[in-house]
């Protein structure tokens, strides 16, 4: 199995560093980009099976990078994980609507988010943490 080809959009560079770092580590293919415009045409020229995108960058934002993927045939259907500062219900909220696959807040668990890509890429079943019962968390 090929590994995952994943693409990094943000415009911190010690953030792209720290993903990439950890996405290398277990395996995948792992290309960043500090802005939106320049990813959106690499990934016309090489599919990626995961991206992961800030929403706060100058001038192109991660909801701009969205919807160009999703209006573009050829990437429509790839998988987008928004990772940002933007925490508060209403902005995870939008992103949800905005058609986001999946939503991490920063500071972030890096294992989280390569089990996330792992799970998209079907690489593994991973499983997710059961959940607890009401009286479970009581006691």
């Amino acid at each position: 199995m090929s590994k995952p080809f994943v693409m990094v959009i943000d415009d911190d560079d010690d953030l792209r560093f720290v993903v990439r770092m950890s996405l290398d580590l277990d395996g995948c293919e792992v290309e960043d980009f500090a802005d939106g415009r320049k990813a959106l045409a690499r990934a016309l020229e090489r599919l990626p099976d995961v991206i992961v995108c800030d929403i706060m960058m100058p001038e192109f934002d991660g909801f701009h990078v969205l919807e160009a993927l999703r209006k573009h045939e050829k990437t429509a259907d790839v998988p987008l994980v928004f990772l940002t500062a933007k925490g508060s219900d209403g902005e995870i909220w939008d992103g949800w609507r905005a058609g986001a696959d999946y939503y991490l807040t920063k500071p972030f668990d890096p294992e989280e988010l390569v089990r996330f890509v792992k799970h998209l890429k079907k690489e593994t079943d991973v499983p997710y943490p059961e959940e607890k019962s009401l009286s479970e968390n009581l006691s």
